[in-house]
């Protein structure tokens, strides 16, 4: 079966293609690495203009969703630009808010996050003790056992792998906005939701990876000819694009039964996650060995994404955690 993208959400992902491109990411992820979110609020205030967030949101908040395929075509763009930030948990905020079935929750806070005003992030203890961004975010919930809480202050920033993810350990206070049986299960929703915009971001990431080390085989020679015309070097590329190639139909896949709410969600969320992520950690291999030793500098932009790869491919649920629920499915 092939997914394939109808004319206005192509439309779409070439729009958000020409904004970022002009949007210098690389800057902005160097200052969000940094502590500066001013570059990185820049370009989301761009993004919420264009309604990402919004496709998250439904109509009655002041949103356009939920649009599950949407959100995909986006953030496949928001990887391939690299854009810092916890954009994965500020939709997966949004899911939860829009499934907990508190209307006064809801009110408070998805308008914010549709109009791109509210920077939101989202903890779920049960799959890591981390908060992303919190010193960025507007809004923090933490979702432990069947309580939600909003506005926990988060602890100092831990190293990551990849500098632009601020990750912090919330703290136990805050606010109990709700709690019972529908925080879980409208927390189980929103990991969904999460897994599925992180694959995304993944298959954005790993097709912006193959682009650039295509590009520089192309110009790198040795022994007086191009490295790309190397059988191997074409071998190992061509395995990358098929990674990506198979990929990219799990995700659409993973969105569309998300949108129909179909019982099989968690499991082609699940498959799609794995094979997404499996996909860009090899695009950055690649990208790493045939880019030589200027590959492992920092002042290259590429090592800002190779940098992704890795804590993308094993946030919102790790390779064996997703393996474990497509087979137990």
């Amino acid at each position: 079966m092939r997914f394939l993208l109808d004319a206005e959400q192509r439309e779409f992902a070439r729009s958000l293609d020409g904004l970022l491109t002009s949007s210098d990411t690389p800057a902005a992820v160097r200052s969000w690495a940094a502590g500066d979110h001013a570059p990185g609020r820049a370009v989301w205030a761009r993004l919420a203009e264009a309604g990402v967030f919004a496709l998250a949101v439904p109509e009655r908040h002041d949103g356009l969703g939920p649009l599950p395929l949407d959100i995909a075509v986006a953030f496949t763009e928001l990887g391939r630009h690299a854009v810092p930030g916890p954009l994965v948990e500020t939709v997966a905020a949004a899911a939860l808010l829009d499934r907990l079935g508190d209307p006064d929750a809801a009110a408070a806070h998805l308008p914010g996050i549709a109009s791109g005003k509210t920077v939101a992030t989202l903890c779920l203890t049960a799959l890591g003790p981390y908060v992303l961004d919190a010193d960025a975010a507007d809004t923090v919930l933490v979702v432990d056992g069947d309580v939600l809480r909003a506005g926990a202050r988060p602890g100092p920033v831990q190293p990551s792998a990849d500098p632009a993810r601020r990750l912090s350990r919330p703290s136990s206070g805050g606010t109990v906005l709700t709690q019972g049986p529908a925080v879980a299960s409208a927390a189980a929703h929103a990991a969904d939701v999460a897994a599925l915009a992180t694959a995304a971001q993944s298959l954005g990431l790993g097709r912006a990876l193959l682009d650039r080390t295509v590009e520089y085989v192309k110009q790198r020679t040795q022994f007086g000819v191009p490295v790309g015309s190397f059988q191997a070097v074409k071998h190992r590329l061509a395995d990358t694009l098929i990674a990506l190639e198979f990929a990219e139909p799990l995700v659409h896949g993973a969105a569309l039964a998300l949108a129909a709410d179909s019982p099989e969600a968690g499991r082609g969320v699940a498959a799609a996650k794995v094979t997404a992520g499996e996909a860009a950690h090899r695009a950055a291999r690649t990208a790493l060995q045939l880019h030589g030793a200027v590959g492992y500098t920092d002042e290259l932009d590429l090592s800002l994404w190779i940098r992704k790869a890795r804590p993308l491919r094993d946030a919102w649920g790790s390779p064996a955690a997703c393996r474990a629920r497509v087979l137990a499915a």
